[in-house]
């Protein structure tokens, strides 16, 4: 029995249908921006493995960062202690982040970097005797499976099994193009209410909605409105984060500065899970009181794991070298001859580029479905030809390590533009 065999009798994957999956590819060796199964077939990894790894596979520069932390201090409670590797990245993020953060909290995942912000936000006015338990965020949004995470997602059949279970939380349009001012209207007919105690966005570009992007000029102008009436804003950079928009940050485009940031995935440079909710003074002080309830009882085990904290700090002197700051701006800038070829094909409904974010629409006479035949016949075309793609229903996008080459790049939009050409309509 191969690796394949036996994941298919023991293991139980995500967003996964086994009943009509077959057997999945095994990996087992990862170099760069490529990947090897079991049976030796080599796949590029153009998505970065789900947007976690920037710096490509088996990076050394990482490896040795986690090594040395290994054999100095891998792991210690960060309940009632810290450690050396907490303190250097908290100071070294918050040099980077938005110049209002000033406080850190350590969790595991994207999920739970949103849970904490979410509940800070809720705690912080249940604080001050003020009941405040619902929460603005977008259609089609994804924020996490988590409880809270998963409310604030607007994409139906993730939430549909649990509705009557979940966070209040009210959805208004995304402010694309066009739709900015009809937009601003709903988020104040709703801020106007005084129930709310948060507005959650991913900031510029919604990722699991299909990269779905709307201009920073837009998202200055409802942090405004947030902070007219008295409601907090939390940017989910979980996906956006470290390098994936041309900058450090997707907020480092705005003017106004949301009040929380979420961070993971690519943090640790797809090597140690970690999270981080980053959080002004104004929240922070919230909950200090001689009242030992009004701390935020939130934790996980390995909070602030020093191995992964130095896997961190190695992923962020990575991010910031003149190299991979050149390769972001390298893979940009192919990205929109891309698109600009693509916008010409007859097929193509329409294109999206932000930082090494690329993302295309194939028109189609059939209804879309998230995970329909259609996408499906998709991603498994890309598989045969060797290049790892999750299609959103009708919409590819490519959102590489920053150390692919322009050759191994242009064979990820060769194939690209052959589905386009090749997957159709199945006949009615």
């Amino acid at each position: 029995m191969n690796l394949s065999e036996k994941d298919q009798l023991y293991n139980w994957h995500p967003y996964t249908q086994h009943q009509t999956v077959g057997l999945l590819p095994a990996i087992v060796k990862g170099q760069g921006a490529v990947l090897w199964d079991e049976n030796g077939n080599e796949y590029l990894d153009a998505i970065a493995s789900w947007w976690v790894n920037p710096f490509g596979h088996s990076n050394p520069v990482m490896a040795e960062a986690i090594y040395k932390q290994l054999t100095t201090l891998e792991h210690v409670l960060f309940g009632g202690f810290t450690n050396k590797p907490a303190v250097e990245l908290a100071e070294k993020l918050l040099s980077l982040l938005p110049s209002n953060q000033k406080k850190l909290f350590f969790s595991d995942n994207g999920s739970t970097a949103v849970e904490v912000a979410l509940k800070a936000a809720m705690q912080f006015f249940y604080n001050k005797k003020e009941v405040r338990r619902r929460i603005l965020a977008f259609d089609d949004a994804f924020h996490g499976d988590t409880f809270g995470a998963m409310a604030s997602s607007g994409i139906t059949f993730f939430t549909e099994a649990f509705q009557g279970s979940l966070v209040d939380v009210y959805r208004i349009p995304v402010p694309v193009d066009g739709q900015e001012a009809h937009a601003l209207q709903v988020l104040e007919e709703q801020l106007q209410t005084g129930e709310f105690a948060a507005f959650i966005f991913e900031p510029l570009c919604q990722g699991a909605a299909g990269m779905v992007m709307y201009s920073a000029e837009v998202l200055d102008k409802m942090i405004l409105l947030c902070r007219k009436y008295g409601v907090f804003t939390i940017a989910d950079e979980v996906m956006t984060g470290f390098g994936k928009t041309g900058k450090n940050f997707a907020c480092d485009y705005l003017t106004e500065q949301p009040d929380m940031l979420c961070l993971s995935k690519a943090l640790t440079g797809g090597t140690i899970p970690m999270a981080i909710t980053s959080f002004t003074q104004e929240i922070f002080e919230g909950f200090l009181d001689t009242d030992v309830n009004k701390a935020l009882f939130h934790g996980h085990t390995f909070t602030a794991n020093p191995t992964g904290c130095a896997a961190a700090l190695a992923s962020i002197g990575l991010l910031e070298s003149e190299e991979m700051q050149a390769n972001i701006q390298r893979i940009h800038t192919h990205h929109l001859a891309f698109a600009e070829k693509m916008n010409a094909h007859p097929r193509v409904k329409t294109t999206r580029v932000l930082g090494v974010i690329f993302a295309l629409e194939i028109a189609r006479e059939g209804v879309e479905s998230y995970y329909g035949n259609f996408r499906n016949r998709l991603y498994q075309f890309f598989i045969a030809n060797g290049v790892i793609l999750r299609p959103v229903g009708n919409i590819v996008y490519i959102l590489p390590p920053y150390i692919m080459t322009d050759a191994q790049l242009e064979n990820v939009y060769e194939v690209v533009e052959a589905a386009v050409n090749v997957i159709h309509d199945e006949p009615r």
